[in-house]
């Protein structure tokens, strides 16, 4: 049996983590009666934010996370979240940017955000633990965009 190393635990608390804060943004969805669009679609929306996108950006910005992009985004669309239009300058080219009804749901997740914020002052998770917590998060995202370049040598290589 191994032992669990810092690294392992790390890369487990990040999923766990990320699946902790959907939960948390279904039960703010659910307490609204927000019923038309789930809380990953939801979480795309607010990243979107004041933006104009293609789907494609959707991904390489990091506002999505998953093979499905293409799906929630019709699906926010068929739900009156986001508007899609034809790029002017390239006509094979979809935009997407925030509705009013998109825009309200970005301004109630922005809303939960600072109440939350509201609630950790005062507690053990100071601002400069967060701070700490994200340089280090951001040191791993260096590391694992290291490893998955081709350029780099395999982390198996002796």
């Amino acid at each position: 049996m191994s032992t669990t190393t810092p690294y392992y635990e790390a890369i487990q608390l990040i999923e766990r983590l990320h699946r902790y804060f959907l939960d948390v943004l279904k039960v703010e969805l659910d307490r609204r009666g927000i019923q038309d669009i789930n809380n990953v679609q939801s979480m795309i929306l607010h990243n979107i934010g004041d933006d104009e996108l293609t789907v494609g950006e959707l991904t390489i910005r990091g506002y999505y996370l998953g093979s499905n992009v293409s799906y929630n985004v019709k699906k926010m669309v068929e739900n009156g979240y986001l508007i899609q239009e034809r790029s002017v300058h390239d006509k094979r080219s979809i935009r997407v940017k925030l509705s009013d009804k998109g825009k309200e749901l970005s301004t109630i997740i922005s809303q939960m955000f600072a109440k939350h914020e509201k609630l950790i002052e005062g507690t053990e998770l100071s601002a400069q633990r967060l701070s700490d917590v994200n340089k280090t998060m951001r040191m791993i995202e260096k590391f694992w965009a290291g490893q998955a370049s081709f350029s780099g040598l395999s982390a198996f290589d002796e």
